[in-house]
């Protein structure tokens, strides 16, 4: 059983005993690969309240020039640049771009204690655009996202939204809610011949429970 587990089973209690979770923890510090496994263990992270990026920093998967005002952050190791833009107090905030490991702009927009906040605009690698609109506390608020053959596949409206995918013959694959860019909520999917194939609920992107199938 991994820490989360462990957490996770604990849960039964409406209160978790620190002890427990400093025990689970300092056992497995001496291995990074299972230290990684906690610190991204959303239990974890609720608890202590985890950055993932301040994290990255620490365990050196980043390097940086600087904690105030404008800051670079480099993958450790190479000159490839991670990130550009404002800082305060150590974290991403104000304007800022990120890129992709070969270097190509992968989000452009506004900051707040770290988070994608505001404004902003999201790419696909090859430099068409993924979506535009804005954020709030890291997620997708209002906005439209795009396929990479440049349809829109969903709008955001205060966090939810309805939209539409499409193969990449332009025949429609599903038509349904979203939240925070995933299907979520009721929808449907179809086959290449237009049948429907699935109507019914979703879940994070996932088919959620029993739907109709053809």
């Amino acid at each position: 059983m991994d820490a989360c587990e462990d957490i996770k089973s604990e849960k039964n209690n409406k209160h978790i005993k620190s002890s427990y979770i400093i025990q689970i923890l300092f056992s497995f510090l001496n291995e990074k690969k299972k230290l990684n496994m906690i610190i991204y263990c959303k239990e974890l992270q609720k608890i202590f309240s985890i950055d993932i990026e301040d994290y990255k920093k620490m365990s050196g998967r980043y390097r940086m020039d600087g904690k105030n005002g404008k800051v670079r952050e480099y993958i450790i190791n190479t000159d490839k640049l991670r990130f550009e833009g404002k800082y305060l107090n150590g974290r991403r905030n104000g304007k800022g771009k990120e890129y992709y490991n070969d270097g190509k702009l992968e989000f452009e927009g506004d900051y707040l204690s770290g988070k994608r906040n505001g404004k902003g605009k999201e790419y696909y690698n090859d430099g068409r655009l993924r979506f535009e609109g804005e954020y709030l506390n890291g997620k997708k608020w209002n906005g439209r996202g795009y396929n990479i053959i440049g349809k829109m596949e969903y709008e955001i409206k205060n966090g939810k939204g309805y939209g539409k995918e499409y193969y990449k013959d332009d025949k429609l694959l599903f038509e349904g809610e979203y939240l925070n860019g995933k299907r979520n909520g009721k929808g449907k999917e179809y086959y290449k011949n237009g049948e429907l194939e699935f109507e019914g609920q979703y879940l994070y992107g996932e088919r959620n429970g029993n739907g109709k199938e053809n």
